[in-house]
């Protein structure tokens, strides 16, 4: 009896540690099934059918009214965004990917756990990854004030398979009427005015107007996986006033409802492109079909011109696995340029300087298909515009790279790079 229920604890303990393994393997496969065909050239993106495609065809409503800000690096980014939460009166709703110690972390956490004294309903879904490096003491304090603070996809056996699946969203809402989106962390390293290599170049945009009741729900969305908790009514989702005269929508994605949406959204935008295509791109590691379309797109006469980090970069594999992929590209005529004073954070595509693409997405698989993510698109040509003058002064500060350049990188980067792009999938 004794060696029978010593057999049976054995093969409970092999069947569990099996399907650990095989749970836990599952995060090292890329997500849903990729999409493997062309969207057929239909129209341009000046065509209003372009726009009836966005906002039917993949994306919530395209809404009227919007006023868009943007707000370059961390001394215009931080100020505003710790002003909105202090000025809150019924609810703020934060998430975010990093959060890490430091004075900044300090402040959000002092400023948000206010609030929650003051009465104020403060939520914070924090990505349980990129939140490991923040002082724990900054949790007890939200938590002892009030806040309700959660972490996404924190481990726990029936979530195994999920672990690679991280938030990767940036959102910040006060009220249901004022939203703040981009590509900034809460970490030393986004501080500053990127003026030396540990003070990061970032862009983050400030919303008013109807797209923040988009920008609300996608944040509730992820809140109500965490906790199950549907949040509404007036202090979430106010009545909002027009406050410009922007079209903007609030673009989401999750490998839960529809990994492919982001992706979608962007070979969209590139097959559409008639004029130019700038890119503002922290990790670029285009898969082929991505490829092939802004191949199509140069062949067609498009100007693709890209920045990307260049000696400064948090992640050398993703910078080798970006630069294998650049051959075809720069043969065919694209632009690409490494951004040089300090690292390049930014995440911005502007299309024909007539629609931007601004938020968390990054051009790589890991963006596209594993991570949860966030983008306001803007439809608006003075805004495209004004963005253009901002990609244009960071080429002031990026060394072009040429295809000769590219054929003479030495032996060991090209090494490195074939080894990169064995991790495609993942990064």
């Amino acid at each position: 009896m004794k060696k029978t229920g010593r057999t049976l604890l054995t093969v409970a303990l092999t069947f569990v540690a099996t399907t650990a393994i095989v749970l836990f393997a599952l995060n090292f496969t890329a997500g849903e099934k990729k999409v493997q065909h062309q969207i057929p050239r239909l129209y341009t993106t000046a065509h209003p059918q372009y726009e009836r495609a966005m906002g039917s065809l993949l994306g919530p409503g395209i809404t009227s009214g919007n006023e868009v800000v943007e707000l370059l690096n961390g001394d215009q980014i931080f100020p505003p965004m710790l002003a909105a939460i202090r000025a809150a009166q019924k609810s703020v709703t934060f998430e975010t990917y990093i959060y890490w110690s430091g004075d900044i972390g300090k402040q959000f956490a002092d400023a948000l756990s206010e609030r929650a004294r003051a009465g104020v309903k403060v939520h914070v879904l924090l990505d349980w990854v990129g939140s490991s490096k923040m002082d724990e003491s900054y949790f007890t304090e939200m938590k002892a004030a009030g806040v309700e603070v959660e972490k996404f996809h924190k481990p726990h056996w029936y979530n195994l398979a999920r672990l690679n699946n991280r938030t990767h969203r940036k959102l910040l809402v006060t009220d249901g009427l004022v939203g703040f989106t981009g590509g900034v962390g809460i970490a030393p390293a986004w501080t500053g005015n990127a003026q030396d290599p540990d003070h990061w170049r970032d862009s983050h945009y400030q919303v008013k107007g109807p797209a923040v009741a988009q920008m609300q729900a996608t944040f509730l969305d992820n809140w109500l996986k965490v906790t199950g908790k549907v949040m509404h009514g007036e202090a979430y989702f106010p009545a909002i006033a027009q406050s410009g005269t922007q079209k903007a929508q609030m673009f989401s994605s999750s490998p839960s409802s529809g990994s492919e949406s982001m992706q979608l959204m962007y070979h969209l935008a590139i097959t559409s492109s008639e004029h130019s295509l700038d890119l503002s791109v922290a990790y670029f590691v285009p898969d082929d079909l991505t490829r092939q379309l802004m191949l199509d797109a140069l062949a067609r006469g498009v100007r693709i011109r890209l920045i990307t980090p260049g000696e400064h970069t948090d992640t050398e594999t993703v910078k080798a696995a970006s630069r294998a992929t650049w051959g075809e590209l720069l043969q065919a005529g694209a632009e690409i340029y490494e951004y040089e004073p300090t690292m390049y954070h930014c995440k911005v595509m502007i299309v024909d300087q007539l629609m931007v693409s601004v938020g968390s997405t990054n051009f790589d698989n890991r963006s596209f298909r594993l991570n949860d993510e966030a983008n306001l698109n803007v439809y608006d040509a003075p805004f495209a515009q004004r963005q253009t003058v901002v990609f244009e002064d960071d080429l002031k500060r990026s060394r072009r790279v040429t295809h000769q350049d590219w054929l003479d990188r030495p032996m060991k980067e090209k090494l490195a790079e074939r080894m990169a792009s064995l991790l495609e999938t993942q990064l």
